[in-house]
């Protein structure tokens, strides 16, 4: 019997996408305006992975964003900073040898955003990432090998890319708005914690649907009773089209709900956003703020 189905025997992978949109909203409804205030604002900034992943990224570009980070502290004494800086591969050095802060270094890796190459080039890139600097890498399952159902091999890079990472966080990305249903996306999930993933992340912000609440729900419910059955504390972070105020306190009520307060901080939670920051500065600032 194959591995995989050992591992989904032990969970629920049976999920009602209605019932799950309807609980969301439950939730929401109940605990959103509780949640809904600047010290929580303030919280979601230092949960940012402030991202820049763009064909046209320059070198000046990056050494600008660090610079704003490194200087943030002097600009808004009385805010936490960002959680860390997620750059490609080939821009890891530039971060490295400019931040002056110990925030994480994140970069993507391992063929992203399509992971269609192969797994020795997906090893030599995470490997370089990490010598470059990286203390993070973030990473994307093999879409189409999941979506054939060939499960075993998808853990099995998985876990060949986490031996790559080192002492770096392996964040796995499942780009949960591919798969389909939310079955697949707790399949997804427990295949990257049972491969050792530190952190499970929602998308790769490069396809039409990323971080929705949905896939929040199912992935922090995942890593719910995986801690409960296993007593490892994997981290969430969802990304892709989380950009206003409002989208991120969503996020962070559900997380709250599901996983608790041990999980409300840039160790176990992070959000993947480049234009958030600014509009969490303007919401605690109560005014329009372009800093990053």
């Amino acid at each position: 019997m194959a591995k995989t189905d050992e591992l989904f025997k032990q969970y629920n992978i049976e999920l009602n996408d209605d019932a799950i949109k309807a609980d969301i909203e439950k939730i929401i409804s109940k605990e959103f305006a509780a949640n809904n205030n600047s010290e929580v604002y303030k919280t979601c900034l230092s949960l940012i992975d402030l991202t820049s992943l763009n064909s046209t990224d320059t070198t000046a570009e990056i050494i600008s964003m660090t610079e704003k980070v490194n200087n943030f502290n002097e600009t808004f004494p009385h805010l936490p900073n960002v959680g860390a800086i997620c750059v490609s591969p080939a821009l890891v050095s530039t971060v490295k040898n400019n931040l002056q802060l110990p925030i994480g270094i994140a970069s993507v890796a391992a063929g992203f955003p399509m992971s269609q190459t192969f797994i020795e080039v997906k090893i030599a890139e995470t490997s370089m990432a990490v010598m470059e600097g990286a203390t993070e890498i973030d990473v994307v399952i093999s879409i189409g090998k999941f979506l054939e159902g060939h499960f075993d091999e998808v853990m099995e890079e998985l876990s060949e890319l986490k031996d790559a990472c080192r002492s770096a966080h392996l964040k796995v990305i499942i780009e949960s708005g591919a798969l389909k249903n939310a079955s697949n996306v707790k399949k997804a999930s427990l295949l990257a914690m049972a491969a050792g993933a530190d952190f499970i992340k929602t998308s790769t912000g490069k396809m039409p649907v990323a971080a929705t609440l949905e896939a929040t729900y199912v992935m922090c419910q995942a890593i719910k009773e995986w801690y409960e059955k296993t007593g490892q504390k994997v981290c969430y972070k969802p990304a892709g089209g989380i950009v206003t105020t409002e989208d991120a306190v969503k996020h962070y009520t559900l997380v709250k709900h599901i996983l608790g307060n041990e999980w409300l901080n840039n160790k176990m939670f992070r959000i993947g956003a480049s234009r958030l920051a600014n509009n969490l500065l303007s919401s605690i600032e109560g005014k329009e703020v372009k800093y990053f």
